[in-house]
């Protein structure tokens, strides 16, 4: 799950990481008022959307700029205007954009110097790590691609936490002295702390600077969390914007559902995460593309299944349906119910392919074949995703 950036923020102070004073405001109602508990100074106005690269977008009506810097309250409120309601397009959004509703105005500050700093999973050593570099304010990436020794690592041992020597290798390698050091070192294990306690997946400070005074602030803010740990936290489910996910991503929490859409046009239904993206590669194999990845897990119940196909048939692009069922835990015969329920509940039109195997594999196809449904009966995964290939064709 993802936040927007004055949420990070707020929940950044929570933790003791210093962060510019800034304030949201929800509607153009709220700008003025938030606009006038800050400071008489210079003002940067963000767009509140969950994407990368705003500074670099445009909006649909031509105005450039998701990030704008403004010398005065009047220009602030002005920028502000012009992007709440609009559409912001950034190289992360794709060409549909993502509607700015929310706008977040922050305290201008001066800069000194950037850094870049994020804490994640490494996954080759199942450890939390540190990832930093003295080349802030620009795409890591390109940073990755194009100078990977200015790029440094900490791998933490989750046992015993971020120690402090390794925050005095960090410090010393970014180059920080002085009062500079001790700020640094403080906001880097308030940091590790609320990456920790939280069950964020990743933090990302893009640019973390400083100040001519010795200050060292986090500057911008991007806090995903590990969607299986959010039960521990209601606090943080609270955050949840439902206005920048996909309406079937939505739906299909509700039931217990794990639903990414993908831009083909062959929906996948499927029990077991390994299973669907192995149905989605060959899809892809035999020259198809992939409408979404589908898991309906490992016990699906008859309402799930009828909610999975209302779910597909809500995204125009699908052109036809392949259903891909292991029963190991699962009883295939229930999921064949599921399916001829959905089927003539949604009035299905579409060709749907269907491969069964496994617990009760001869009920569940019995079910389907005297179903009086069209339903293409698929015997392998191969044959199944083949099929269905070409009747999409």
């Amino acid at each position: 799950m993802n936040i927007h950036e004055y949420q990070a923020k707020a929940l950044f102070e929570k933790f003791g990481v210093p962060v510019p004073k800034g304030v949201a405001a929800k509607s153009p109602l709220e700008f003025e008022a938030a606009l006038a508990q800050l400071p008489d100074a210079p003002v940067v106005v963000k767009s509140q959307i969950h994407a990368g690269g705003r500074g670099k977008g445009t909006f649909t009506d031509g105005f450039k700029g998701g990030v704008k810097f403004a010398k005065t309250k009047t220009d602030a409120l002005d920028y502000a205007n012009k992007m709440f309601g609009n559409t912001l397009v950034t190289a992360q959004t794709g060409a549909a954009g993502r509607k700015v509703q929310t706008v977040y105005f922050t305290q201008a500050s001066d800069i000194k110097k950037e850094y870049y700093l994020a804490i994640l999973l490494d996954r080759a050593s199942s450890r939390p790590v540190i990832v930093a570099s003295t080349e802030g304010g620009v795409e890591i990436e390109k940073v990755a691609h194009d100078t990977p020794e200015k790029i440094f690592k900490i791998v933490i041992d989750p046992a015993y936490g971020l120690a402090d020597f390794q925050i005095r290798d960090l410090i010393a390698r970014l180059g920080f002295a002085g009062n500079e050091a001790k700020n640094a070192a403080k906001l880097i294990r308030s940091l590790y702390a609320c990456y920790w306690e939280t069950d964020a997946a990743m933090i990302e400070v893009n640019p973390l600077i400083t100040t001519p005074t010795g200050e060292v602030l986090a500057l911008d803010a991007k806090v995903s969390f590990d969607s299986n740990a959010l039960y521990r936290h209601p606090e943080i489910i609270a955050l949840r914007d439902l206005n920048e996910e996909d309406p079937k991503e939505i739906e299909a929490s509700k039931y217990a559902l794990s639903y990414i859409a993908l831009d083909g046009n062959i929906a996948c239904l499927v029990n077991g995460a390994g299973l669907a993206m192995s149905t989605m590669d060959i899809i892809q194999h035999f020259g198809g593309s992939p409408a979404n990845f589908l898991d309906v897990g490992g016990g699906a119940s008859k309402d799930q299944v009828v909610a999975a196909f209302k779910i597909i048939l809500g995204d125009p692009n699908v052109k036809g349906i392949l259903v891909n069922i292991f029963g190991g835990i699962m009883d295939c015969n229930v999921i064949a119910t599921g399916i001829v329920e959905a089927v003539k509940e949604v009035g299905l039109k579409l060709p749907l392919v269907v491969r069964l195997e496994g617990n009760n594999v001869a009920a569940g196809k019995a079910t389907l074949a005297n179903s009086g449904l069209t339903i293409v009966s698929g015997d392998t995964m191969a044959d199944a995703a083949q099929k269905i290939v070409k009747l999409v064709a």
